[in-house]
Protein backbone atom coordinates (compact mmCIF):
# COMPACT_ATOMS: atom_id res chain seq x y z
CA UNK A 1 0.00 0.00 0.00
CA UNK A 2 1.37 3.41 -1.01
CA UNK A 3 2.00 5.66 1.96
CA UNK A 4 2.69 9.36 1.70
CA UNK A 5 5.01 10.50 4.45
CA UNK A 6 6.35 13.95 5.13
CA UNK A 7 9.61 14.65 6.98
CA UNK A 8 9.20 15.96 10.50
CA UNK A 9 5.82 14.36 11.11
CA UNK A 10 5.46 11.65 13.75
CA UNK A 11 3.19 9.47 11.65
CA UNK A 12 2.83 8.89 7.94
CA UNK A 13 -0.28 9.91 6.09
CA UNK A 14 -1.40 8.25 2.87
CA UNK A 15 -3.44 9.95 0.24
CA UNK A 16 -3.77 10.75 -3.44
CA UNK A 17 -2.85 14.23 -4.62
CA UNK A 18 -6.18 16.07 -4.70
CA UNK A 19 -8.49 18.20 -2.53
CA UNK A 20 -12.23 17.87 -2.99
CA UNK A 21 -15.26 20.05 -2.39
CA UNK A 22 -18.79 18.80 -1.92
CA UNK A 23 -22.06 20.36 -3.01
CA UNK A 24 -25.00 21.37 -0.86
CA UNK A 25 -28.33 22.56 -2.27
CA UNK A 26 -30.69 25.35 -1.34
CA UNK A 27 -33.99 26.44 -2.84
CA UNK A 28 -36.12 29.61 -2.60
CA UNK A 29 -33.28 31.42 -0.88
CA UNK A 30 -33.10 29.04 2.10
CA UNK A 31 -29.86 27.08 2.50
CA UNK A 32 -30.47 23.46 3.51
CA UNK A 33 -27.46 21.20 3.23
CA UNK A 34 -28.19 17.75 1.87
CA UNK A 35 -25.74 15.00 2.65
CA UNK A 36 -26.35 13.32 -0.69
CA UNK A 37 -25.30 16.44 -2.61
CA UNK A 38 -26.83 17.33 -5.97
CA UNK A 39 -28.65 14.73 -7.97
CA UNK A 40 -26.70 13.04 -10.77
CA UNK A 41 -28.99 14.78 -13.27
CA UNK A 42 -28.10 18.20 -11.88
CA UNK A 43 -24.44 17.32 -11.92
CA UNK A 44 -24.61 16.06 -15.49
CA UNK A 45 -26.37 19.22 -16.63
CA UNK A 46 -23.81 21.64 -15.27
CA UNK A 47 -20.40 20.25 -14.33
CA UNK A 48 -18.91 20.31 -17.81
CA UNK A 49 -19.37 24.08 -17.84
CA UNK A 50 -17.20 24.32 -14.73
CA UNK A 51 -14.14 23.00 -16.59
CA UNK A 52 -12.80 26.55 -16.85
CA UNK A 53 -9.40 25.38 -18.03
CA UNK A 54 -10.79 24.06 -21.33
CA UNK A 55 -11.84 27.58 -22.33
CA UNK A 56 -8.79 29.16 -20.76
CA UNK A 57 -6.43 26.86 -22.66
CA UNK A 58 -8.58 27.26 -25.79
CA UNK A 59 -9.32 23.58 -26.12
CA UNK A 60 -11.84 24.00 -28.93
CA UNK A 61 -9.16 25.74 -30.97
CA UNK A 62 -6.61 23.01 -30.22
CA UNK A 63 -9.05 20.24 -31.10
CA UNK A 64 -9.11 21.51 -34.69
CA UNK A 65 -5.51 20.33 -34.90
CA UNK A 66 -5.29 17.52 -32.36
CA UNK A 67 -7.58 15.57 -30.04
CA UNK A 68 -5.00 13.12 -28.70
CA UNK A 69 -5.96 10.41 -31.16
CA UNK A 70 -3.47 7.57 -31.36
CA UNK A 71 -1.89 8.29 -27.97
CA UNK A 72 -2.30 5.93 -25.02
CA UNK A 73 -1.92 7.25 -21.48
CA UNK A 74 -1.24 4.87 -18.58
CA UNK A 75 -3.07 6.11 -15.48
CA UNK A 76 -1.48 4.60 -12.36
CA UNK A 77 -4.00 5.28 -9.63
CA UNK A 78 -6.93 3.76 -7.74
CA UNK A 79 -8.26 2.08 -10.86
CA UNK A 80 -10.45 3.43 -13.64
CA UNK A 81 -14.17 2.77 -14.04
CA UNK A 82 -14.73 2.26 -17.78
CA UNK A 83 -18.52 2.40 -17.42
CA UNK A 84 -18.96 6.13 -16.77
CA UNK A 85 -20.67 7.88 -19.66
CA UNK A 86 -17.59 9.93 -20.43
CA UNK A 87 -15.18 6.98 -20.49
CA UNK A 88 -17.17 4.40 -22.46
CA UNK A 89 -14.88 3.20 -25.24
CA UNK A 90 -11.92 5.15 -23.88
CA UNK A 91 -10.42 2.59 -21.49
CA UNK A 92 -8.24 -0.26 -22.75
CA UNK A 93 -8.64 -3.32 -20.56
CA UNK A 94 -6.26 -5.82 -22.14
CA UNK A 95 -3.00 -3.87 -22.38
CA UNK A 96 -1.49 -4.95 -19.06
CA UNK A 97 -0.95 -8.69 -18.38
CA UNK A 98 -1.72 -10.44 -15.10
CA UNK A 99 -1.00 -10.02 -12.26
CA UNK A 100 -0.27 -6.31 -12.80
CA UNK A 101 -3.76 -5.81 -14.25
CA UNK A 102 -5.49 -6.84 -11.02
CA UNK A 103 -8.53 -4.68 -10.29
CA UNK A 104 -7.56 -2.11 -12.92
CA UNK A 105 -11.18 -1.43 -13.89
CA UNK A 106 -12.52 -1.47 -10.32
CA UNK A 107 -11.96 2.00 -8.93
CA UNK A 108 -12.30 1.86 -5.15
CA UNK A 109 -11.95 5.62 -4.63
CA UNK A 110 -13.11 7.38 -7.86
CA UNK A 111 -9.79 9.26 -7.98
CA UNK A 112 -8.33 7.33 -10.91
CA UNK A 113 -11.57 7.61 -12.88
CA UNK A 114 -11.60 11.36 -12.36
CA UNK A 115 -8.03 11.65 -13.64
CA UNK A 116 -8.89 9.52 -16.67
CA UNK A 117 -11.87 11.75 -17.50
CA UNK A 118 -9.78 14.91 -17.15
CA UNK A 119 -7.35 13.40 -19.64
CA UNK A 120 -9.59 11.62 -22.15
CA UNK A 121 -13.26 11.97 -21.24
CA UNK A 122 -15.60 12.34 -24.22
CA UNK A 123 -18.11 14.50 -22.36
CA UNK A 124 -20.91 12.06 -23.23
CA UNK A 125 -23.93 12.08 -20.94
CA UNK A 126 -22.90 15.39 -19.42
CA UNK A 127 -19.70 13.87 -18.06
CA UNK A 128 -16.36 15.62 -17.98
CA UNK A 129 -14.69 16.50 -21.26
CA UNK A 130 -11.05 15.53 -21.41
CA UNK A 131 -8.42 17.91 -22.72
CA UNK A 132 -7.35 15.10 -25.08
CA UNK A 133 -10.77 13.49 -25.76
CA UNK A 134 -9.55 10.97 -28.33
CA UNK A 135 -6.61 9.68 -26.30
CA UNK A 136 -7.00 6.22 -24.76
CA UNK A 137 -6.50 5.21 -21.14
CA UNK A 138 -4.54 2.21 -19.89
CA UNK A 139 -5.59 1.73 -16.24
CA UNK A 140 -3.24 0.32 -13.60
CA UNK A 141 -4.44 0.07 -10.02
CA UNK A 142 -2.12 0.36 -7.04
CA UNK A 143 -2.94 0.00 -3.35
CA UNK A 144 -3.40 3.61 -2.26
CA UNK A 145 -4.26 4.32 1.36
CA UNK A 146 -7.91 4.82 0.48
CA UNK A 147 -8.13 1.07 -0.09
CA UNK A 148 -8.69 0.01 3.51
CA UNK A 149 -8.78 -3.73 2.81
CA UNK A 150 -5.13 -4.72 3.27
CA UNK A 151 -5.64 -8.13 1.70
CA UNK A 152 -7.12 -6.48 -1.38
CA UNK A 153 -4.35 -3.90 -1.46
CA UNK A 154 -1.74 -6.64 -1.39
CA UNK A 155 -3.13 -8.08 -4.63
CA UNK A 156 -2.51 -4.85 -6.49
CA UNK A 157 0.88 -4.25 -8.10
CA UNK A 158 3.41 -2.14 -6.22
CA UNK A 159 4.34 1.26 -7.60
CA UNK A 160 7.54 -0.05 -9.15
CA UNK A 161 5.66 -2.98 -10.70
CA UNK A 162 3.03 -0.61 -12.05
CA UNK A 163 5.63 1.69 -13.60
CA UNK A 164 7.42 -1.24 -15.22
CA UNK A 165 4.13 -2.61 -16.54
CA UNK A 166 3.29 0.79 -18.03
CA UNK A 167 6.79 0.98 -19.52
CA UNK A 168 6.25 -2.37 -21.25
CA UNK A 169 2.87 -1.31 -22.63
CA UNK A 170 2.08 0.81 -25.69
CA UNK A 171 1.44 3.85 -23.52
CA UNK A 172 3.46 6.89 -24.52
CA UNK A 173 2.63 8.80 -21.33
CA UNK A 174 2.52 7.64 -17.70
CA UNK A 175 0.35 9.77 -15.43
CA UNK A 176 0.83 9.43 -11.66
CA UNK A 177 -1.42 11.55 -9.44
CA UNK A 178 -0.08 10.26 -6.15
CA UNK A 179 2.97 10.69 -3.97
CA UNK A 180 4.87 10.02 -0.77
CA UNK A 181 8.00 11.21 0.99
CA UNK A 182 10.38 8.24 0.94
CA UNK A 183 12.25 7.14 -2.21
CA UNK A 184 13.56 3.65 -2.96
CA UNK A 185 16.26 2.62 -5.38
CA UNK A 186 13.90 0.02 -6.88
CA UNK A 187 11.38 2.68 -7.84
CA UNK A 188 14.16 4.91 -9.10
CA UNK A 189 15.28 2.08 -11.37
CA UNK A 190 11.71 1.45 -12.54
CA UNK A 191 11.40 5.11 -13.55
CA UNK A 192 14.76 4.97 -15.36
CA UNK A 193 13.55 1.83 -17.15
CA UNK A 194 10.38 3.61 -18.31
CA UNK A 195 12.47 6.54 -19.52
CA UNK A 196 14.70 4.15 -21.46
CA UNK A 197 11.58 2.82 -23.19
CA UNK A 198 10.76 6.30 -24.45
CA UNK A 199 7.94 7.09 -22.03
CA UNK A 200 7.06 10.56 -20.74
CA UNK A 201 6.25 10.45 -17.01
CA UNK A 202 4.26 13.05 -15.04
CA UNK A 203 3.55 13.20 -11.30
CA UNK A 204 2.04 15.74 -8.91
CA UNK A 205 4.49 17.54 -6.63
CA UNK A 206 2.19 17.29 -3.61
CA UNK A 207 -0.28 19.34 -1.60
CA UNK A 208 1.43 19.84 1.76
CA UNK A 209 2.73 23.39 1.37
CA UNK A 210 0.04 25.09 3.45
CA UNK A 211 0.94 25.73 7.05
CA UNK A 212 4.66 25.17 6.51
CA UNK A 213 5.53 28.45 4.85
CA UNK A 214 6.96 28.60 1.37
CA UNK A 215 10.55 28.36 2.52
CA UNK A 216 9.95 24.85 3.87
CA UNK A 217 10.35 22.59 0.86
CA UNK A 218 9.23 18.99 1.02
CA UNK A 219 10.44 16.43 -1.46
CA UNK A 220 7.73 14.19 -2.88
CA UNK A 221 8.09 11.02 -4.92
CA UNK A 222 7.69 9.91 -7.67
CA UNK A 223 7.73 13.56 -8.83
CA UNK A 224 11.26 14.05 -7.45
CA UNK A 225 12.78 11.06 -9.24
CA UNK A 226 14.95 11.85 -12.26
CA UNK A 227 12.97 11.49 -15.51
CA UNK A 228 9.64 12.30 -13.85
CA UNK A 229 8.10 15.69 -14.68
CA UNK A 230 6.92 17.29 -11.42
CA UNK A 231 3.66 19.22 -11.90
CA UNK A 232 2.47 22.09 -9.69
CA UNK A 233 -1.14 23.31 -9.56
CA UNK A 234 -2.20 26.82 -10.61
CA UNK A 235 -5.49 28.68 -10.85
CA UNK A 236 -7.10 30.53 -13.76
CA UNK A 237 -4.91 33.60 -13.16
CA UNK A 238 -1.71 31.57 -13.34
CA UNK A 239 -1.10 31.76 -9.59
CA UNK A 240 0.24 28.63 -7.90
CA UNK A 241 -2.11 27.07 -5.34
CA UNK A 242 -1.23 27.76 -1.70
CA UNK A 243 -1.09 23.99 -1.09
CA UNK A 244 1.15 23.16 -4.07
CA UNK A 245 4.63 22.21 -2.91
CA UNK A 246 7.73 24.08 -4.00
CA UNK A 247 11.31 23.15 -4.77
CA UNK A 248 13.76 22.12 -7.46
CA UNK A 249 11.64 19.16 -8.43
CA UNK A 250 8.81 21.41 -9.66
CA UNK A 251 9.19 21.34 -13.44
CA UNK A 252 5.97 22.83 -14.84
CA UNK A 253 2.52 23.97 -13.72
CA UNK A 254 -0.97 23.22 -15.01
CA UNK A 255 -4.57 24.01 -14.00
CA UNK A 256 -5.32 22.32 -10.69
CA UNK A 257 -7.80 24.49 -8.76
CA UNK A 258 -11.61 24.38 -9.03
CA UNK A 259 -11.55 21.27 -11.21
CA UNK A 260 -14.58 18.91 -11.18
CA UNK A 261 -14.08 15.28 -10.24
CA UNK A 262 -16.21 12.40 -9.00
CA UNK A 263 -17.21 12.78 -5.36
CA UNK A 264 -16.74 9.12 -4.41
CA UNK A 265 -16.84 5.56 -5.69
CA UNK A 266 -20.62 5.60 -6.05
CA UNK A 267 -20.12 7.70 -9.22
CA UNK A 268 -23.38 9.55 -8.60
CA UNK A 269 -22.18 13.14 -8.82
CA UNK A 270 -19.20 15.40 -9.24
CA UNK A 271 -17.54 17.69 -6.71
CA UNK A 272 -14.99 20.46 -7.09
CA UNK A 273 -11.38 19.44 -6.56
CA UNK A 274 -8.12 21.28 -6.17
CA UNK A 275 -4.71 19.69 -6.07
CA UNK A 276 -1.70 18.61 -8.05
CA UNK A 277 -3.59 15.45 -9.02
CA UNK A 278 -5.74 17.33 -11.51
CA UNK A 279 -2.74 19.37 -12.68
CA UNK A 280 -0.90 16.13 -13.45
CA UNK A 281 -3.82 14.87 -15.53
CA UNK A 282 -4.01 18.16 -17.47
CA UNK A 283 -0.25 18.03 -18.10
CA UNK A 284 -0.52 14.44 -19.35
CA UNK A 285 -3.35 15.44 -21.68
CA UNK A 286 -1.33 18.42 -22.94
CA UNK A 287 1.49 16.08 -23.90
CA UNK A 288 -0.99 13.73 -25.58
CA UNK A 289 -2.28 16.56 -27.78
CA UNK A 290 1.21 17.42 -29.00
CA UNK A 291 2.29 13.80 -29.46
CA UNK A 292 -0.85 13.06 -31.46
CA UNK A 293 -0.09 15.94 -33.81
CA UNK A 294 3.57 14.91 -34.05
CA UNK A 295 3.63 11.10 -33.70
CA UNK A 296 7.26 10.86 -34.82
CA UNK A 297 8.56 13.06 -32.02
CA UNK A 298 10.35 11.58 -29.04
CA UNK A 299 9.38 12.11 -25.40
CA UNK A 300 12.25 14.61 -25.16
CA UNK A 301 10.89 16.61 -28.08
CA UNK A 302 7.34 16.69 -26.69
CA UNK A 303 8.57 17.84 -23.28
CA UNK A 304 10.98 20.35 -24.80
CA UNK A 305 8.11 21.88 -26.79
CA UNK A 306 5.97 22.14 -23.65
CA UNK A 307 8.78 23.89 -21.79
CA UNK A 308 9.65 26.15 -24.72
CA UNK A 309 6.09 27.48 -24.99
CA UNK A 310 5.26 27.58 -21.27
CA UNK A 311 4.09 30.89 -19.85
CA UNK A 312 6.65 32.65 -17.62
CA UNK A 313 8.12 36.07 -16.96
CA UNK A 314 11.45 34.82 -15.65
CA UNK A 315 14.49 33.50 -17.56
CA UNK A 316 13.87 30.19 -19.28
CA UNK A 317 17.02 28.66 -17.84
CA UNK A 318 16.21 29.65 -14.24
CA UNK A 319 13.07 27.71 -13.28
CA UNK A 320 10.84 29.03 -10.53
CA UNK A 321 10.62 26.75 -7.52
CA UNK A 322 6.86 27.37 -7.52
CA UNK A 323 5.96 27.08 -11.22
CA UNK A 324 9.05 25.41 -12.65
CA UNK A 325 9.62 26.35 -16.27
CA UNK A 326 6.15 27.86 -16.48
CA UNK A 327 2.48 27.20 -17.10
CA UNK A 328 1.70 24.77 -19.91
CA UNK A 329 0.39 26.17 -23.18
CA UNK A 330 0.22 23.31 -25.72
CA UNK A 331 -1.84 25.51 -28.02
CA UNK A 332 1.25 27.49 -28.99
CA UNK A 333 2.87 24.33 -30.34
CA UNK A 334 -0.24 23.15 -32.17
CA UNK A 335 -0.92 26.57 -33.69
CA UNK A 336 2.55 26.83 -35.19
CA UNK A 337 2.75 24.71 -38.32
CA UNK A 338 6.42 25.65 -38.65
CA UNK A 339 7.39 24.79 -35.08
CA UNK A 340 10.84 23.22 -35.05
CA UNK A 341 11.35 20.59 -32.33
CA UNK A 342 14.56 20.12 -30.40
CA UNK A 343 16.93 17.28 -31.20
CA UNK A 344 15.35 13.87 -30.49
CA UNK A 345 17.92 12.94 -27.85
CA UNK A 346 18.21 16.38 -26.19
CA UNK A 347 16.82 16.06 -22.66
CA UNK A 348 15.11 19.38 -21.74
CA UNK A 349 15.44 18.47 -18.04
CA UNK A 350 19.02 17.23 -18.28
CA UNK A 351 20.25 19.30 -15.34
CA UNK A 352 17.60 17.97 -12.99
CA UNK A 353 17.85 14.43 -14.31
CA UNK A 354 21.63 14.31 -14.13
CA UNK A 355 21.88 15.27 -10.48
CA UNK A 356 18.48 14.27 -9.14
CA UNK A 357 16.03 16.69 -7.64
CA UNK A 358 17.07 17.34 -4.07
CA UNK A 359 15.43 20.19 -2.18
CA UNK A 360 16.77 23.58 -3.19
CA UNK A 361 18.61 25.56 -0.50
CA UNK A 362 16.38 27.58 1.81
CA UNK A 363 16.29 31.17 0.56
CA UNK A 364 17.56 33.97 2.70
CA UNK A 365 14.91 36.15 4.36
CA UNK A 366 15.29 38.71 1.61
CA UNK A 367 15.59 36.41 -1.37
CA UNK A 368 12.85 37.09 -3.87
CA UNK A 369 11.00 39.33 -1.41
CA UNK A 370 10.27 43.01 -1.13
CA UNK A 371 9.09 44.60 2.06
CA UNK A 372 8.11 41.26 3.53
CA UNK A 373 6.18 40.08 0.46
CA UNK A 374 6.10 36.41 -0.45
CA UNK A 375 8.77 35.20 -2.88
CA UNK A 376 8.15 35.81 -6.57
CA UNK A 377 5.59 33.39 -8.04
CA UNK A 378 4.57 32.20 -4.57
CA UNK A 379 0.87 32.28 -3.63
CA UNK A 380 0.01 35.82 -2.59
CA UNK A 381 3.35 37.21 -3.75
CA UNK A 382 3.32 40.47 -5.66
CA UNK A 383 4.55 38.64 -8.76
CA UNK A 384 2.25 35.67 -8.31
CA UNK A 385 0.12 36.37 -11.37
CA UNK A 386 2.79 37.95 -13.53
CA UNK A 387 3.18 34.86 -15.69
CA UNK A 388 -0.37 35.37 -16.89
CA UNK A 389 -0.19 39.14 -16.97
CA UNK A 390 2.91 39.43 -19.15
CA UNK A 391 2.77 36.32 -21.33
CA UNK A 392 0.73 37.85 -24.15
CA UNK A 393 3.47 37.54 -26.83
CA UNK A 394 0.86 38.10 -29.54
CA UNK A 395 -1.08 34.97 -28.67
CA UNK A 396 -3.42 36.28 -26.00
CA UNK A 397 -3.23 35.86 -22.27
CA UNK A 398 -1.94 32.62 -20.83
CA UNK A 399 -5.10 31.52 -19.03
CA UNK A 400 -7.64 34.34 -19.37
CA UNK A 401 -10.33 34.31 -16.71
CA UNK A 402 -13.31 32.83 -18.53
CA UNK A 403 -15.94 32.43 -15.89
CA UNK A 404 -14.29 30.03 -13.46
CA UNK A 405 -16.46 28.17 -10.96
CA UNK A 406 -18.75 30.54 -9.15
CA UNK A 407 -19.49 30.40 -5.46
CA UNK A 408 -23.23 30.09 -6.09
CA UNK A 409 -24.70 28.54 -9.22
CA UNK A 410 -28.23 28.00 -10.42
CA UNK A 411 -29.23 24.63 -11.85
CA UNK A 412 -32.83 24.27 -12.88
CA UNK A 413 -33.94 26.87 -10.35
CA UNK A 414 -31.92 25.28 -7.54
CA UNK A 415 -29.03 27.20 -6.01
CA UNK A 416 -25.89 25.13 -5.51
CA UNK A 417 -23.33 26.29 -2.96
CA UNK A 418 -19.83 24.85 -2.95
CA UNK A 419 -18.60 23.91 0.53
CA UNK A 420 -15.29 22.48 1.70
CA UNK A 421 -15.50 18.74 2.25
CA UNK A 422 -12.15 17.02 2.65
CA UNK A 423 -8.65 16.76 1.30
CA UNK A 424 -7.87 13.50 -0.42
CA UNK A 425 -4.70 14.56 -2.10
Amino acid sequence: MVRISRPGRPTARSRSLGRRWSAATATLGALAALSAGPTPQAAAADWQSKQWYLDAMRAEEMWKTSTGEGVKVAVIDSGVNPATASLKGQVLTDEIPAPQNYGATEDYDSHGTSMAEIIAGTGAGGGLKGLAPDAEIIPIRIGLSTLKDKAEAAKAPSVLEAIRAAADSDAKIISMSFGWGTPTWQEDEAVAYAHSKGKLLFAGVGNDAMGKGFEAETIGYPAAYPYVVGVAAADESGTVGDFSEAGQYVDVAAPGLEVPSWCDASFRSYCMQEGTSAATAVASASAALIWSAHPDWTANQVMSALIDTAGRDWPKDVPSKYLGYGLLRPRLVLDDADYKPAAPDADPLHRENAKGKAPSPSPSPSEGKKDGAAPAHAPGGEDATSAADTADDGNGLLWPVVGGAAAVLVIGGVAVVLLRKRRTG
